[in-house]
């Protein structure tokens, strides 16, 4: 039992460190996004 437990907290270890991997490209990804759509009403 307790080998079921550790592999799923290592399982859920991964999954948390690739939500907040993908947040960051999310956000990369809207602030360029920002970035661009602001920069054509000033061209």
């Amino acid at each position: 039992m307790q080998i079921i437990q550790n592999g799923y907290s290592g399982v859920s270890l991964l999954v948390d460190l690739n939500r907040d991997r993908l947040f960051t490209i999310a956000m990369i990804a809207v602030a360029l996004g920002a970035g661009g759509w602001l920069g054509s009403f000033m061209s």
